[in-house]
């Protein structure tokens, strides 16, 4: 079969993205003010670090080898006014509350990987949004744009590249001090419960699972056992990840790993290609074929099983366990005829790679009152059909990729509060695309350790 390339006089490097097409890039009017963002962005310190990205690819290996199962969860984009530390701490929350249902419900490691501290550019269908007679640029993410409907605001403003960069910044302080500071200690496993999910059919599951973790550290520590001894206990790893769509921005925090000579991309530990930028012969796959850092890349219901072993043998041609997630986001009516296919081709190519399902894009329609929303049976429905269809095929279906909120939002439709299309004004406050509140989140984290059981 052969594999698109780039050309052999052409070695890669973090600019050579630029010889290619480059899909969903904003026009940014003012090149000097551009220039001055990518010289500050260039100078300023690495979010994350190569030696954190190598421990992430081999815990995504396990889930390459059926041992470990990734959830790979956060907001649809972040957003520079809705930022706080309770905000982060919810997410957080519902995130451990999810690992928490699916390990103890199934008995499988869970590798924890944020949507966060970098999620603030969105691929979208047109340039131009049209209201009435205005038609003005497309809202891109707080990275780019603002999403009032002014022409100033929706001006893509590379200063917004560096106000990403330290909100990041901050966001990752704080995560990492939450995972590794006692937040996310097994003995505070109750407080992780927030007040409006307690109340609720999932939270009271929850807590169930809760109390049996207390007794069972209890008897772990009359036998004996050392217990703060034992730092899977008392911490977590956590990632982060997001779309690395606004390839200036990538540019400049892509830096070379002093221990191997490596190139990683430091704005996250983990980063993906959309289903809107994954062309073979264009500047994202370029990008992402030469940074080391584990990568994903969505596979939406248009790609082929050719285009995908491509994929594979562009982004991983050395066929490291661990190094890249094909993430499917098919639809609920499509993934028992498409996914089979794909599966099997990537197979027979022996590539290893994390099947994780977006239950979540395929599944977006616009409601009587125009709100974007999707429905959790939908989205159910996906997944164990996703499940189903590796089941069939022998292979292992390795884990989740959704948008969720640790707020009481009404965003998508069903759940066990039945949220109707009527409730999604209450409190629909995403700055684009519907995610999960956490007693949905919940929901779905229980249903998947059935699926994974089962």
């Amino acid at each position: 079969m052969a594999v698109t390339s780039r050309p052999e006089s052409s070695a890669w490097s973090a600019a050579s993205w630029r010889r290619f097409p480059a899909a969903q890039q904003p026009v940014w009017p003012d090149a000097d003010a551009l220039k001055k963002a990518e010289a500050r962005l260039s100078t300023l310190p690495p979010l994350v670090f190569a030696g954190e990205a190598r421990h992430l690819t081999a815990a995504l290996g396990d889930v390459a080898n059926g041992e470990a199962f990734l959830l790979q969860a956060g907001d649809c984009a972040e957003s520079f006014a809705d930022f706080s530390a309770d905000s982060i701490r919810d997410k957080l929350k519902i995130i451990l509350q999810m690992a928490v249902a699916l390990t103890y419900a199934a008995g499988v490691p869970v590798v924890k990987v944020g949507r966060i501290a970098g999620q603030f550019a969105k691929p979208r269908s047109a340039d131009t949004e049209v209201v009435g007679d205005r038609s003005l640029l497309s809202f891109r993410g707080h990275m780019v744009n603002d999403e009032a409907f002014e022409a100033e605001a929706r001006t893509p403003d590379p200063d917004r590249l560096v106000a990403a960069y330290q909100q990041s910044a901050s966001t990752l302080n704080l995560l990492r001090a939450f995972t590794k500071g006692g937040f996310a200690d097994l003995s505070q496993v109750h407080l992780w419960n927030q007040q409006f999910v307690a109340s609720s059919a999932e939270g009271q599951r929850y807590e169930r699972i809760a109390s049996e973790i207390d007794r069972a550290l209890r008897f772990m520590a009359a036998c004996g056992i050392d217990l703060a001894a034992e730092e899977g206990l008392h911490e977590v790893d956590f990632w982060t990840s997001h779309e690395a769509l606004i390839l200036n921005y990538e540019e400049c925090l892509t830096r070379r790993d002093s221990l191997t000579g490596d190139w990683y991309d430091c704005s996250a530990h983990m980063v993906w290609i959309g289903d809107r930028t994954r062309q073979l012969d264009g500047a994202h796959v370029e990008f992402f074929s030469g940074i080391c850092n584990p990568v994903g890349c969505k596979v939406g219901p248009g790609c082929t099983p050719e285009e995908v072993v491509e994929l594979c043998e562009r982004l991983n041609p050395d066929r490291l366990p661990g190094r890249l997630t094909l993430i499917t986001r098919l639809g609920a009516a499509k993934v028992r005829d498409l996914l089979p296919p794909l599966v099997r081709a990537v197979e027979a190519e022996g590539h290893p790679v994390v099947w994780a399902c977006d239950p979540m894009h395929g599944n977006t329609f616009t409601s009587n009152g125009g709100r974007k929303t999707r429905r959790l049976d939908d989205i159910l429905l996906e997944l164990r059909s996703f499940f189903d269809v590796h089941r069939d095929e022998g292979t292992w279906p390795g884990g989740l990729h959704i948008e969720l909120t640790g707020d009481d939002v009404t965003e998508c439709l069903g759940g066990a509060e039945e949220i109707l299309e009527g409730d999604l004004d209450l409190r629909y406050t995403t700055t684009c695309d519907p995610r999960l509140n956490a007693r949905q989140s919940l929901d779905l984290a229980f249903r998947v350790a059935e699926f994974l059981r089962s």
